[in-house]
């Protein structure tokens, strides 16, 4: 068995050294949904929740929660981020809103927790947002779609 990254030799949590590596571009894309009735989709999609534009507020929220991934998520490292974008697509057909965050640096460690971190935080927010209108809402199938960058090159998921 291969030696665990983060634990040192006496099995203490560390953060990893990234030091030696190569800082190239890192780009991860990570998806997730927030399901919900047909009314209270048509509210977010036509913009009449009481607390006001849910999407614009679940895109801020995520960007900022992808700003401060470190400090969320135990020993992930500070990161430049270059580019955080933040999206979504109303799907009445399954009534769910599909969030997908694309996230990018140069640096020595990729950024798919940002990415992930990202959708995680947009989707609390819709649901936060529009939680007056109906508290059954479900998130879920948040995952990683995508990485590009670092010694592991490009990797994406395959869709059944």
């Amino acid at each position: 068995m291969s030696r665990l990254t983060h634990l040192d030799e006496q099995g203490h949590a560390t953060m990893v050294d990234v030091g030696d590596k190569e800082s190239t571009s890192r780009t991860a894309v990570a998806q997730g949904e927030v399901r919900m009735l047909p009314a209270t989709l048509a509210a977010i999609r036509d913009g009449t929740v009481p607390k006001g534009d849910v999407l614009a507020a679940a895109r801020i929220a995520g960007i900022m929660a992808a700003k401060r991934t470190p400090d969320l998520i135990p020993l992930c490292h500070t990161l430049l981020l270059t580019k955080v974008a933040v999206d979504f697509t109303i799907d009445t057909a399954e009534s769910r809103v599909i969030i997908t965050a694309t996230v990018r640096c140069k640096g020595q460690t990729g950024v798919e927790m940002e990415a992930l971190t990202a959708v995680s935080v947009a989707a609390l927010t819709i649901y936060d947002m529009a939680k007056a209108l109906e508290k059954t809402m479900t998130i879920g199938n948040i995952r990683l779609l995508e990485k590009q960058g670092g010694k592991s090159g490009h990797w994406r998921v395959e869709e059944a």
